[in-house]
């Protein structure tokens, strides 16, 4: 999962959302950053647009102390990347993900969790695939990105119908691409998230084979590098704090959220009220309990043997941030 510093931030050079300037120097520059205004700069890593499209549809950016800069990322790993690099500050991962960047290194803690309902964490085939039960995985192709929730959902998936994980054949694409991968046939599933599983059930692209209810936690985090906490302590404590607000605003606002949603990050209305209703993510402060669920997901992946040894996942997790609504 590692790659240089060097090579992943010119990889970031090209691969920033739209409307934000990001350059090597910005994104190399130790301690504290500061934006053009002169004021501190939180360099905010992003997955599909959903953090921003949250905090700007319900204008929770107002008189914000600080600039932000947002760079958007497909999925967990290239984010979970990007803070391993210390490219961004901070950024919404899943727990899952968060094991695969704890055991390469990565210096981040996780600041921040909520937890979501679980289904739309999915195994999707082709509508008119004959699959039905996780067991007929055995021997298929499924396209997902390593690490991910959709692998880990996949894992406890099959495992749980009794089968290894290599009984089947995962192979690791970005998301974009196993969209195609399986319209082609060359996966028979894919195992991935929202907003994605619901784009490909409004769009009839695909049907949900095995969703993660009673799979995987529904918890994700907002993780940020130690030296972000270190230099910017205070601008994440009110980042943090804008985004449980805004969440709190989005339930309660759900047609015109769910509209903003659509529009700011580019899917189908129905798709993006439909992901967004059956989430209901609600942020949460961290207690002994979800650390403890935590570890038992890390303790999952050494049991399959993706790990190389055992991960304590206790050190991750820092409560100076806590939940205020």
């Amino acid at each position: 999962m590692t790659i240089s510093r060097r090579r992943f931030l010119q990889y970031l050079t090209t691969t920033s959302a739209a409307g934000t300037v990001t350059t090597l120097a910005s994104l190399g520059a130790p301690g504290i950053a500061f934006a053009q205004s002169g004021r501190p700069l939180l360099k905010a890593g992003d997955q599909k647009g959903g953090l921003r499209a949250l905090l700007e549809a319900a204008d929770a950016l107002k008189q914000l102390p600080y600039d932000i800069q947002w760079t958007e990322f497909p999925a967990a790993a290239p984010l979970a990347e990007a803070l391993n690099a210390g490219a961004v500050d901070c950024g919404p991962i899943g727990d899952a993900p968060v094991i695969f960047a704890l055991s390469a290194g990565a210096a981040i803690k996780i600041i921040g969790a909520n937890r979501s309902d679980a289904y739309g964490t999915a195994v999707l085939v082709r509508p008119d695939s004959t699959l039905r039960t996780a067991a007929e995985l055995k021997g298929k192709n499924i396209g997902t990105t390593r690490g991910s929730i959709g692998h880990f959902v996949t894992l406890k998936a099959i495992t749980a119908a009794g089968l290894a994980p290599t009984d089947v054949n995962f192979r690791f694409l970005p998301p974009a691409d196993t969209v195609t991968a399986l319209a082609s046939g060359s996966v028979d599933a894919w195992a991935t998230w929202e907003p994605y599983t619901a784009v490909a059930e409004t769009t009839q692209r695909a049907r949900v084979l095995v969703n993660g209810r009673g799979l995987w936690s529904g918890l994700s985090y907002l993780a940020a590098t130690d030296a972000a906490i270190a230099a910017k302590q205070e601008v994440l404590r009110d980042f943090l704090a804008r985004v449980v607000r805004a969440q709190v605003w989005s339930y309660q606002h759900i047609d015109a959220f769910s509209a903003a949603m659509a529009r700011i990050i580019g899917i189908p209305p129905e798709a993006a009220r439909l992901q967004f209703s059956r989430r209901a993510t609600q942020w949460r402060n961290i207690d002994d309990a979800l650390v403890a669920e935590q570890q038992r997901t890390a303790d999952f992946y050494s049991q399959v043997g993706l790990l190389r040894q055992p991960l304590d996942v206790k050190p991750t997790f820092d409560k100076r941030f806590p939940i205020k609504v």
